[in-house]
């Protein structure tokens, strides 16, 4: 199961995105409820239209005053919702807790560095580094504005999660392949994990002092390469201080 753990979690962030973008399209749009609730219901206007929503249990009702209470999203609706967010919740939480537990459990096993040329190593890990960063930041980066809009707040929220996974996965994995040796499997992990981490939050921090919604920038991606440059060379130099000692 440990083995799968990535693998598990990934599918229940991906499911739990997909649930909040379906969900957002079945709430009263959150940029102007009450006319979306006028609107469904054939009424002239949306002055004074009372709309109130809740994700969980996921259920939306327009007061349109004087008793005249509608269900936006009918009860069947709701119930088929909670128990989908029941399972993805299950399996999203199945998948961290054993993803944690890889981050937290013993390893000896040393690779060593005897034989490898880890000056190439070093640059292979900076290219390619770079190349993939730049290139999931900028998914990101435009799939992220998609769900704040579809999903308002809480599609931020499940993207940001899946952000934070996304690149400390991509840390890793480079780590494993191409990071400082010599180096356990579990130091490399988390050693990867950080740099994906950093970058990540170097960036939320430099977008959100700009003064709007963080990773709204074009600039994103190749800023984001530049941070986890820096942080693998911080890496690497902190190794060989090791080595040399």
């Amino acid at each position: 199961m440990e083995k799968r753990a990535g693998w598990l979690l990934t599918v229940g962030l991906l499911a739990l995105t997909v649930w909040t973008t379906v969900l957002g399209f079945l709430m009263p749009n959150w940029f102007d409820a009450s006319e979306d609730c006028a609107l469904r219901f054939d009424r002239p206007d949306s002055g004074g239209v009372a709309v109130v929503t809740h994700w969980l249990p996921p259920t939306a009702t327009c007061d349109f005053g004087g008793g005249d209470v509608r269900r936006f999203i009918s009860p069947a609706t709701s119930v088929l919702l909670t128990a989908a967010m029941v399972v993805i919740a299950a399996i999203t939480l199945v998948g961290l807790y054993f993803t944690i537990r890889r981050f937290l459990e013993p390893d000896d096993v040393v690779r060593s560095a005897e034989g490898v040329d880890l000056k190439a190593r070093l640059i292979a890990q900076l290219a390619s580094g770079a190349v993939l960063f730049v290139l999931a930041i900028g998914v990101y980066t435009g799939a992220s504005a998609f769900a704040i809009i579809v999903g308002g707040a809480s599609g931020g929220l499940v993207f940001g999660l899946a952000g934070l996974i996304m690149v400390a996965a991509l840390g890793a994995a480079l780590d494993r392949q191409v990071g400082p040796l010599p180096a356990t499997p579990l130091e490399s992990r988390r050693r990867g994990a950080t740099a994906g981490l950093i970058t990540f939050a170097g960036l939320f921090l430099i977008t959100a002092v700009t003064g709007r919604m963080p990773f709204f920038r074009i600039w994103t991606a190749p800023l984001g390469a530049v941070i986890y440059i820096a942080v693998v060379l911080i890496q690497w130099s902190r190794r060989s201080k090791v080595i040399e000692a």
